[in-house]
């Protein structure tokens, strides 16, 4: 059944007075009154708390906009509001500010013609500066909005597709399962029907092999330790239904065994030689598996001295092409799959891939 994922939350608007918005602040303020001291006729001190001081208002109106009201007709944007504000409150707001620094002279600060002059100045400074400074805010929070959605969907996306890799080596598995198991029973069932008396031994091989191989059927990656145990069992199976036709001999370097490797792959090679090199062939022939570590890359050969390919059918098969498509979804273009002939008969097949200790 399919899920409906619930609507994403609404991202909460920052604090009204951030770090970030007082330090817009006190540069902007800093750069207005080193531009308006030389012509100031009262305070230095006076004409910069003046300045903080609205710039504070400013950001207050600034951050109420942005959180109200929650609602707005579709024709007025938010910003648009942001910005109409930080403009519109400076009069009333600096009237208010002169108010409270002039306390207590005895004439109103509106009847002295000084007073009004700067009143004036800081009106029209703050009416041709703050909306600049409130469309410079509200850019760098947008671009910053838009970054953390695209990390955001750059994440969700790598997701996905690691899901669907995940998914896809799962059906792959699924697809290697029954391959085997109707194979290996199937050269059971021959000396069953044939009345053989090791078909008793035969079946003792074949349970402790698929006791050792089921579990590991469904796990992304084994080590290739555990991938020669597994070659050497099916092969010993393969020995007792056809002992004169078959021998075979493991190499593998020490260096290797705890190393990672796609689940069932050297068993892949290793029953694809014996299902397209030895069976085919009258005389039987020999399987050699190889493994060896080069720096940090892993060669994987299996040589066999049967039909060849071109007897064998020459193609890679239902059970190499599945191998090679695991491979690349593991390793992606750095793993490779090959196959050659060798002289004077005979097949050798190779995979090679990145050294990889197994994720604990």
């Amino acid at each position: 059944m399919a899920t409906v994922a619930p609507p994403p939350l609404p991202t909460p608007a920052p604090p009204i007075y951030t770090w970030r918005r007082v330090r817009v602040v006190l540069v902007a303020s800093t750069v207005i009154f080193l531009l308006a001291v030389w012509g100031w006729k009262g305070a230095a001190g006076m004409l910069a708390l003046r300045l903080v001081l609205i710039g504070l208002v400013q950001v207050g109106v600034f951050g109420v906009f942005e959180r109200w009201p929650r609602t707005l007709p579709p024709w007025l944007a938010r910003w648009v509001l942001q910005v109409a504000g930080v403009a519109v409150v400076v009069p009333p707001a600096m009237a208010l500010i002169y108010a409270f620094t002039t306390f207590g002279d005895a004439h109103a600060w509106f009847l002295d013609k000084e007073r009004m002059g700067g009143y004036a100045m800081f009106c029209f400074l703050g009416l041709l500066v703050s909306p600049w400074i409130a469309m410079s805010a509200l850019y760098r929070h947008i671009s910053g909005v838009a970054e953390r959605q695209g990390l955001a969907f750059a994440l969700e996306r790598s997701e996905l597709e690691r899901n669907a890799t995940q998914s896809r080596l799962s059906l792959l598995q699924a697809q290697v399962e029954p391959h085997f198991l109707f194979n290996t029973l199937a050269n059971v069932r021959e000396l069953v029907d044939s009345g053989s008396a090791q078909a008793s031994v035969v079946l003792g091989h074949l349970i402790a092999y698929l006791r050792a191989a089921v579990p590991r059927l469904h796990a992304p990656a084994t080590t290739l330790g555990q991938e020669l145990e597994l070659a050497r069992a099916y092969l010993e199976v393969m020995h007792m239904r056809m002992p004169d036709r078959l021998q075979f001999v493991l190499h593998a370097d020490e260096a290797a065994l705890g190393l990672e490797c796609p689940a069932m792959a050297v068993l892949t090679l290793v029953e694809n030689a014996v299902r397209h090199g030895i069976d085919p062939s009258e005389e039987g022939g020999r399987i050699e598996v190889r493994v060896r570590r080069a720096n940090d890359r892993v060669r994987i050969e299996v040589l066999d001295t049967g039909v060849g390919l071109a007897q064998g059918g020459g193609g890679l098969g239902t059970g190499l092409d599945n191998l090679r498509e695991r491979l690349a979804l593991a390793f992606g273009g750095d793993a490779q799959l090959r196959l050659a002939p060798l002289q004077p008969r005979g097949t050798s097949a190779e995979i090679e891939f990145p050294a990889r200790a197994v994720a604990a």
